[in-house]
């Protein structure tokens, strides 16, 4: 049986051939794909850059993975699509995901002839618009490309669409060294990776620089109160049923053990997610059970937090710039660089463990003192996507960058 690193470089070497640099016509194209809210707000950064420039023309396709959710991130950036493929239905499965992307992206690529399609992370719209790129011979460029868990069960299936994803990639934005590695590792060609920091960050001190009040008023009383709040995010399909019902019976404990502590969840509209929560924590009078918040709101929530209890890798990506402390609701992550810098600890899913790290975290946390005194963010720069529009540009033109590969922290 042959080993996903010698099937990397095979696959990889086989097409080599098939990669082409410059534009064959006049006015190079280029097709950006987003399906959920963290790819809206991960691909805001390279959009905006990207429409900058009038040397490409740039088109926005959404798959409506997640329609609600998505609709949040378009009044907070300029991210309008120019398709809106609508492919949500109720109670879908993956399969309804998968058929849904691949007529609508071909048919998306069919009608706006790309030269690039650019596609970000992990999810079920990733990887088969990369897929639909490969078989319409379009090269695809994977934003956040590199991540690896060492588990492909975890996180389900999200590792497994990134990993595939990075097979069907010509142009890797890998967003640390540590992601470069990883790919060089499975044998891509040292020459296609770029380090260009993760994109997360730029979205992230731009709204910094614009919050104004909370919008929500649960989140306004708690953050101008005196006491801590926990934020907690837990989704994961991993962690549906007894996992989950875990975190929420460590959470009652806790509350029970720090009087004047409260939670706020903003709740995943999955029923399997929505019901649990709502059986087990919604009687509670210190647990706000919310929908999911405005970006911006949700920016704030995470900067004035005393500690977040998460199983979100954007959360691992986004926190470190506030200084608040990690808590992941998972085994494994793929974002190495959270633990390694003391930004977050893995505590999975286990009662004990939650209950013992959140007593740490609370008691060592204290909001007003780590104001202004976080360290860089291992993630990036916040210029992440200004590197990948000057790289897919400078491909397309023939032209010379104009920026350099991030050297990381």
């Amino acid at each position: 049986m042959r080993s996903w690193t010698s099937f990397a470089v095979g696959f990889t070497a086989e097409r080599e051939f098939k990669r082409g640099v410059v534009s064959s016509s006049a006015d190079p194209r280029i097709l950006v794909v987003v399906g959920t809210r963290p790819e809206a707000i991960k691909m805001a950064p390279v959009v905006q850059a990207l429409r900058a420039d009038e040397r490409v023309r740039t088109t926005v396709a959404f798959t409506g993975q997640h329609d609600d959710l998505v609709d949040q991130v378009l009044s907070v950036f300029p991210l309008a699509p120019d398709y809106d493929l609508g492919i949500m239905r109720e109670a879908q499965s993956l399969y309804d995901v998968a058929g849904g992307c691949l007529e609508g992206i071909r048919d998306t690529i069919h009608a706006c002839r790309p030269d690039v399609v650019l596609v970000q992370g992990d999810t079920a719209s990733v990887f088969f618009s990369a897929l639909v790129g490969f078989f319409e011979r379009i090269r695809v460029g994977h934003v956040e490309a590199g991540l690896r868990s060492g588990d492909r069960q975890a996180p389900w299936p999200e590792e497994m669409f990134r990993r595939l994803t990075d097979q069907l990639t010509d142009f890797y934005f890998a967003p640390t060294p540590s992601a470069r590695r990883n790919l060089v590792a499975e044998g891509v060609p040292e020459h296609l990776i770029h380090v260009t920091g993760n994109t997360v960050v730029d979205a992230l001190l731009d709204v910094r620089g614009r919050l104004g009040e909370p919008t929500d008023p649960t989140l306004a009383d708690l953050i101008s109160g005196p006491e801590p709040f926990a934020l907690l995010t837990a989704h994961r399909r991993e962690s549906f049923g007894a996992p989950l019902r875990e975190v929420f019976s460590a959470i009652l404990e806790l509350l029970e053990e720090h009087e004047d502590l409260r939670v706020l969840y903003p709740v995943h509209p999955n029923p399997l997610v929505a019901g649990p929560a709502r059986e087990l924590l919604g009687a509670h009078d210190r647990i706000h059970l919310m929908e999911p918040l405005s970006y911006p709101d949700f920016v704030a929530a995470m900067a004035r937090a005393a500690v977040i209890l998460s199983d979100s890798g954007g959360v691992q990506e986004e926190a470190p710039t506030f200084g608040t402390p990690v808590l992941v609701l998972r085994e494994v992550t793929e974002r190495p660089e959270a633990v390694e810098s003391g930004c977050a600890v893995l505590v999975g899913t286990d009662r004990n463990r939650i209950l013992e790290a959140t007593r740490s975290a609370l008691a060592s946390s204290d909001v007003r003192d780590r104001e202004g005194s976080a360290a860089a963010n291992p993630f990036g720069d916040g210029k992440a996507g200004e590197r990948i529009a000057d790289i897919v540009i400078a491909a397309l033109t023939g032209g010379s960058r104009a920026t350099d590969d991030w050297a990381g922290e």
